[in-house]
């Protein structure tokens, strides 16, 4: 059962940064989509994940990352350098059977709205009218939640928590805000929030954590760091019950819970000029950072699904899990050898075309070099041993 994020944006004068590891099933192949400015015709409606709404007049260029299934986004941004990730929250609120999910309402507000401030009204609106509700999970698809977000654009940032068709909002100025898998917002929180389910996902452990590193950021690479934190120094540990969620960068392989990071982003927003990095690949410990336009897509092979393919993430996939059976080695040699290519990547000279060029041939050799890995004695611990051994079965990897 997939659901963890941790999102979080550090605002200052002249700047906002942003970053977000999505955090779902393992085996639920997430991949990036360019979609361009569209101009609709009057009385065209909009499939959604769940159900069809009006579709709006125009709507502006996104770039997403969609778990395949889904036709809403995790974290996106779109031409006018609006961002937005999301994360699960769990309220006293009813769960409704059908509606908008969290992800379609990210998607939505990057298609309709301008500016930070008018994807708060879009969130608002689109709840009022529709509401929130239909499964959410891959694995468990009747799995459902509420959502919360966190909406920047180069003039600031807003965090918004939603309870059922109930919103809070506030406003980011200036400084470190995270959010992670509950509701934080005083009063919102304290009324809304389903504390027994969000001490279950850990959201405080990690929101902590992400926000003590954020706070020690000076540029977007800095942000690498705080994505791949696994809580120590290392590889990832597996508590029994929840896998690795204690940490930003996550781990799954808990009996009872259990999430992996599938996709992770940065940005940097500046007035006139947004920059942007995703790994398209899961494990950020174990993935490339590389730099992304909104409006200038990028041919990246299949879309991945739930099984093994030719797809970027699925590729990768290849590299993560014999990694992990050696975490302290594969980790070594991964954070060595990627090492350049990501300093290219966060200069602003450097050509995007060369960073991602020299990123997949990384990939290649990483896969050729996964094989000593595999040929490791796996250190994970029983149950997560077992967990893995499934979902790899069930994905044909």
């Amino acid at each position: 059962m997939g659901w963890m994020c941790d999102t979080l944006v550090i605002v200052r004068e002249g700047s906002v940064l942003f970053a977000k590891s999505s955090d779902r099933d393992p085996n639920e192949g997430q991949g990036l989509e360019w979609h361009p400015r569209r101009q609709n015709g009057a009385g065209t409606r909009v499939r959604c994940t769940w159900i069809e709404i009006p579709e709006a007049p125009v709507t502006h260029a996104v770039l997403i990352s969609r778990p395949f299934w889904m036709w809403g986004a995790e974290m996106g941004t779109n031409e006018h350098g609006v961002t937005i990730g999301n994360e699960a929250v769990f309220t006293d609120q009813p769960y409704a059977k059908v509606g908008l999910t969290s992800m379609d309402l990210l998607r939505l507000a990057l298609e309709r709205a301008a500016t930070a401030d008018e994807a708060v009204r879009v969130i608002e609106d689109l709840l009022a009218r529709h509401g929130q509700g239909g499964g959410c999970g891959h694995e468990n698809r009747s799995f459902t939640y509420h959502g919360s977000f966190l909406v920047a654009d180069a003039a600031g940032a807003f965090v918004v928590e939603t309870a059922g068709r109930l919103v809070a909002v506030e406003p980011v100025r200036a400084g470190v805000r995270a959010i992670s898998n509950g509701l934080t917002i005083a009063g919102f929180a304290e009324r809304h929030a389903d504390r027994l389910r969000g001490r279950a996902a850990a959201c405080a452990v990690r929101r902590a954590r992400t926000q003590t590193s954020a706070a020690r950021v000076r540029t977007p690479i800095d942000l690498v760091r705080t994505l791949r934190d696994h809580g120590h120094d290392g590889g990832p540990r597996y508590g029994p019950l929840r896998g690795g969620m204690a940490a930003p960068c996550m781990h799954a392989g808990g009996l009872a819970l259990s999430s992996q990071t599938t996709g992770s982003w940065i940005a940097e927003l500046r007035p006139g000029r947004t920059r942007h990095w995703v790994t398209a690949t899961a494990a950020p410990c174990t993935s490339v950072f590389k730099p992304v336009e909104p409006t200038v897509p990028r041919s990246l092979g299949p879309f991945p699904g739930e099984r093994a393919d030719d797809s970027l993430f699925w590729s990768h996939e290849r590299i993560h899990r014999a990694a992990m059976r050696a975490p302290r080695e594969a980790l070594a040699w991964i954070d060595a050898t990627r090492a350049p290519i990501e300093r290219r990547a966060f200069d602003a000279d450097a050509s995007a075309d060369d960073v991602w060029r020299d990123a997949l041939a990384w990939e290649r050799s990483a896969r050729e070099h996964a094989r000593i890995w595999l040929a490791a004695r796996d250190r994970r611990p029983p149950w997560a041993r077992l967990y893995w051994a499934i979902r790899d079965r069930r994905a044909s990897v």
